[in-house]
């Protein structure tokens, strides 16, 4: 069994901490693993390192990289989608990533995933994955229903025909093999049923008919099926991707671009009639809105979830995230209040699903807000603007152990570093120094310079740029240890 994760979201609805240059699959929300760490942990439990594939896009790849190195998972297991296209044309290219490059059959069954999903407990997950291959076998797509346990709205709905009915032989076949497994009474008797249709995103109103009647479940965007299943239903169903899957993979992804922009719920779930739902029985949150991270985080006696310096006051109910500055707040109630360096959200519970519109918003207005964040993580360290004005930008940046930035010049600015925090070694022209913690350097305009960190702690310094341009698109490479474009 192979394992595919979709890790190529810009996960704007929990703006202002996620934006599209740093979504929230990186975001450590809940502990101290990233939610894309948190899904390698789960399938590592049945999977080796070598079956789990993740599919993301090349600016995100140094984020993956970074996230997959406390599992010894490399380069070789991410799969770099040249533009994103949707989930049905990922897939497909994983499929065809998985035949040609590890050497999969027909037979093989493969598992998708999301990057930003909250599961648990994670064993009792891992049985259900197990699970799902077996269905799968038989020829079956196999979805992860979640029983709703309120009237949501920012979710889509799976239909199943009568739950009390058997799916037929083969699920009696499932049952007969899954009778020994230890877990959830839904693995013990193999449960799964047909789906009737899929759903999109109800009103209020509908979400409670959904949840009155029983036979409706969230839809997890999880997925389990045999290479050969999908090849047929892309056939069927989706014969622009699937003449594209007759291509060798090189060329796939050289044309990937002109692949159609469809989900695979559009493309393929809501088509087939080889489509089954098996209902799990755990605890399961997509981390969709800030109404999700609130029900997610552990409150206090008031109902409060807190973090960074607050201090609530006559406050019930209400997350309150905070950055650098003190927040207080007076007498809210069901409320979010959530603090970045450059933005503040400030909503009522219940309504963040509406994060989106001011997202959208905000591009129309070209706010650089939506993507970029004060701080820019690189392959080598990060990145603050402290302070920015006409013909000036002073920068925090700091280089992590044994890495270094690329040799480059600048044509519109000199820069002035100064070294608060550990051992910098600086190419300037031909000449190499090293500056350690007050001592100083100086960049002409349109003079190759690198900066790099030989020691064992963060090398931290503050950088005076001057110049009558002084954005980030004035840098000519000319060496890179990390293999990246010029914006990059």
């Amino acid at each position: 069994m192979k394992a595919i994760i979709l890790a190529g979201g810009s996960g704007t609805r929990l703006w202002p901490l996620s934006r599209k240059n740093y979504p929230k699959q990186f975001l450590k929300l809940n502990g101290d693993s990233s939610l894309l760490q948190q899904t390698v942990e789960r399938l590592l439990i049945g999977l080796s390192r070598d079956d789990i594939i993740v599919m993301t896009n090349d600016g995100y790849k140094f984020f993956v990289l970074s996230d997959l190195k406390p599992y010894s998972v490399g380069m070789e297991n991410i799969l770099l989608e040249p533009v994103g296209r949707n989930t049905a044309p990922a897939i497909a290219l994983g499929i065809k990533f998985c035949m040609e490059r590890l050497g999969c059959d027909y037979d093989e069954v493969v598992f998708i995933s999301p990057s930003d999903h909250l599961i648990k407990p994670v064993e009792r997950f891992a049985e259900y994955i197990t699970l799902s291959e077996k269905i799968a076998a038989e020829g079956y797509i196999v979805t992860f229903g979640i029983k709703p346990t309120r009237p949501e709205t920012g979710y889509g709905y799976i239909e199943v025909r009568n739950r009390k009915s058997e799916v037929g032989s083969r699920r009696s076949e499932v049952r007969r093999q899954e009778s020994n497994v230890q877990g959830p009474e839904s693995i013990v008797h193999g449960s799964y049923y047909h789906v009737e249709k899929f759903v999109e995103k109800p009103d209020k109103k509908k979400a409670e008919e959904y949840l009155e009647k029983g036979t409706y479940y969230w839809n997890s965007g999880m997925f389990a099926f045999q290479i050969g299943t999908i090849i047929d239903e892309f056939k069927r169903h989706a014969p622009e991707i699937s003449e594209m899957l007759e291509m060798p993979f090189d060329k796939m992804l050289e044309d990937f671009h002109t692949m159609p922009e469809i989900s695979v719920d559009y493309a393929i779930m809501e088509k087939s009639d080889r489509v089954v739902t098996m209902p799990l029985d755990i605890y399961w949150n997509d981390i969709g809105s800030w109404d999700s991270i609130y029900e997610v985080l552990e409150k206090d006696n008031d109902g409060n979830i807190t973090k960074g310096d607050v201090l609530p006051v006559g406050t019930k109910d209400t997350l309150i995230i905070g950055d650098k500055r003190l927040i207080t707040t007076i007498g809210l109630e069901d409320c979010l209040v959530v603090e970045t360096d450059d933005a503040i959200l400030i909503a009522k519970k219940g309504e963040t699903q509406r994060v989106k519109d001011v997202v959208e918003e905000l591009k129309k207005r070209s706010r650089k807000e939506v993507s970029e964040h004060v701080t820019t993580y690189r392959p080598w360290g990060s990145y603050t603007i402290l302070e920015t004005g006409p013909r000036y930008k002073i920068k925090r940046i700091v280089v992590n152990p044994g890495e270094k930035l690329s040799l480059q010049k600048h044509y519109h600015r000199s820069e002035h570093w100064v070294v608060v925090r550990g051992t910098a070694r600086v190419t300037i022209g031909d000449g190499e120094i090293y500056i350690h913690e007050n001592e100083s350097v100086y960049v002409p305009k349109s003079t190759l310079h690198r900066l790099e960190n030989p020691g064992k702690i963060p090398v931290e310094i503050i950088e005076v740029q001057n110049g009558e341009y002084v954005e980030e698109d004035d840098i000519v490479r000319f060496d890179d240890h990390y293999g990246r474009h010029q914006s990059q």
